[in-house]
């Protein structure tokens, strides 16, 4: 197997794992999988599943991915970015849509991992990043204030206009025991963070919250009033039922799925790789996420993909292999097994209150906000995805972002490439012959011109539009493109009307200084067997020279 496709774990080994190290991973594991606890809960609630389903995906996943991906340290389960698109799918599709998507998206990403995309991912705009993130965290806290405020509001609708209009004709009827719950718990988990950081505040609110609704018998709804008791097991696998029709309706949503899994978990591998100063295997990643996420389904599992904050907790505590995660669902299974029968008690507040926290944390609004400072094309990409994430949908947002995005960058790279004359220039050298002791000399009746960036569809126009410049049939036509990075099939499809134009006139067409890039391109075109070789130089000197000698011959 290809190093770069191997997982982590086994340059693990071959390094030699010691006591001291699986110690280390030991402590790490069992911090990060209690603080993985109230996520998973609130995660699977949030995206309109059970919440054990969530537990089932942090343990699934969490054990697959440390295996079998390209990260030291990174820790997988469910996460926030899919609690928009997960809800979605439940409510229109039912559980057996979502699992049937999750499949799906784990088999992109195994194709995407084999086929070495990991690196091209990191070409993903950063404004389209924080867009759509900004968005789902909008959406995150939006989905919260039913549960927050204690409204009770049945069939909340998914829309976000409509769920804010339905919001403003039940504010007044808010639920004083689950709002002074909601916001003690909140206050907890921020304040908690003052205290230490080993211990996650939200863990530290449900018990506590949870302790006092019992001991007071507080009239708030808990995971019991709502879901009944959490399993104490794992459920054995089962296959989704499928239909073509459901199967064809979950392409579209499970690519969004894969492409949110293999940015997040990048993204994440990138974070912890500056902790730990390593490197992790982008495409190695991307299969282990793939294969975590065609498995999970199986169980009754959600999207799962590496979780930044619970990767960079396993980092701060110690964690240094893969082994740190495997613990870390092994203590989640653990806590299931023994404690998941006292999870019914949580009450909804507290998991909102959780919710709320995580929204306003993936929010990135000080990046927002720096972003609203530069270039118009990145605003336009932020704004447009955040938007359309909130108003629209998130599936629909990444493909208009993507293609936004693209096209702002067609546009930036038009306006950096160009054709100019240089004739003139060259002309005025040779008179100034203190500037340069060995001008280079243009003969009469050669015409020189010069290109700069990339020849392709988006700077075609202005390609053309720039040699009508040129007024009079020279003898020889000379195209310097020492300074052209690129060339694209339109590109090489402009140089042939060209060539064709001149040899209709009778004019000579020589290329001077051409890279490998457009070289290559225009071998495997034919372009060069159309020209010629012997009309390609390796420099404007060379082909100036032969120029003169076309000329004298011609007079």
């Amino acid at each position: 197997m290809n190093n770069l496709l191997k997982p982590k774990l086994f340059k693990v080994f071959q390094e030699g794992y010691t006591r001291k190290t699986f110690f280390a991973d030991l402590t790490a594991g069992i911090i990060v999988g209690v603080v993985a606890l109230p996520l998973a809960i609130a995660f699977a609630i949030a995206s309109g599943v059970k919440p054990e389903q969530g537990l089932y995906t942090a343990i699934i996943a969490g054990i697959l991915v440390s295996l079998l991906g390209g990260s030291r340290v990174q820790i997988a389960g469910p996460t926030g970015a899919f609690i928009v698109i997960v809800y979605g799918i439940v409510q229109h599709y039912g559980y057996d849509g979502l699992a049937v998507a999750t499949f799906l998206a784990g088999i992109i990403l195994v194709i995407m991992g084999f086929a070495r995309f990991g690196t091209l991912l990191k070409f993903i705009p950063y404004p389209l990043t924080v867009g759509f993130t900004s968005g789902i965290a909008v959406i995150i806290f939006s989905s919260q204030v039913n549960d927050f405020l204690g409204l009770h509001i049945q069939n909340l609708p998914a829309d976000f206009v409509q769920k804010w209009m339905t919001y403003a004709g039940h504010f007044a009827s808010f639920d004083i025991y689950t709002l002074g719950i909601s916001i003690v718990s909140l206050f907890i988990i921020i304040f908690w963070q003052r205290i230490t950081q080993r211990i996650p505040g939200s863990l530290v609110a449900i018990i506590l919250v949870t302790a006092a609704v019992q001991i007071f018998q507080l009239p708030v709804e808990t995971i019991g009033s709502r879901f009944g008791n959490v399993p104490t097991s794992l459920p054995a696998p089962r296959l989704p039922k499928v239909s073509w029709e459901v199967f064809t309706q979950m392409f579209s949503p499970a690519l969004t799925i894969a492409l949110l899994a293999a940015i997040e978990s990048l993204l994440s591998a990138v974070v912890s790789d500056g902790m730990i100063r390593s490197r992790h295997r982008s495409n190695a990643e991307l299969i282990g996420q793939g294969v975590a996420n065609i498995v999970s389904p199986l169980f009754l599992g959600i999207p799962a993909t590496g979780a930044i904050a619970r990767t960079a907790t396993n980092v701060k505590n110690g964690g240094k292999t893969p082994i740190a995660g495997v613990i870390h669902s092994m203590t989640l299974l653990l806590i299931m097994l023994v404690f998941g029968r006292w999870a019914k008690l949580i009450p909804m507040g507290t998991l909102a209150a959780v919710l709320v926290v995580v929204a306003y944390n993936m929010s990135e609004w000080r990046s927002f906000v720096h972003i609203l400072k530069s270039p118009k094309g990145d605003v336009a990409v932020m704004l447009v995805t955040f938007l359309l994430t909130i108003i629209v949908d998130l599936t629909i947002a990444i493909q208009i972002g993507v293609l936004l995005a693209a096209l702002f960058f067609i546009r930036r790279m038009s306006e950096v490439s160009q054709v100019t004359p240089l004739t003139r220039d060259l002309k005025d050298d040779e008179d100034d012959a203190a500037e340069s002791e060995s001008p280079l000399v243009v003969p009469n009746g050669v015409e020189v011109f010069e290109v700069f960036g990339s020849l392709f569809f988006g700077a075609v126009d202005k390609f053309t539009e720039s040699l009508h410049e040129m007024k009079s049939k020279p003898k020889v036509f000379i195209l310097e493109t020492k300074n052209l990075l690129a060339i694209d099939a339109t590109g090489l499809r402009a140089l042939e009307s060209l060539t064709d134009d001149l040899r209709r006139q009778g004019t000579r067409f020589f290329l001077a200084g051409i890279h490998k890039q457009p070289l290559f391109a225009m071998q495997q075109s034919g372009f060069l067997d159309k020209i010629g070789e012997d009309h390609v130089f390796g420099s404007l000197a060379d082909a100036l020279e032969q120029s003169r000698v076309l000329v004298e011959k011609r007079k």
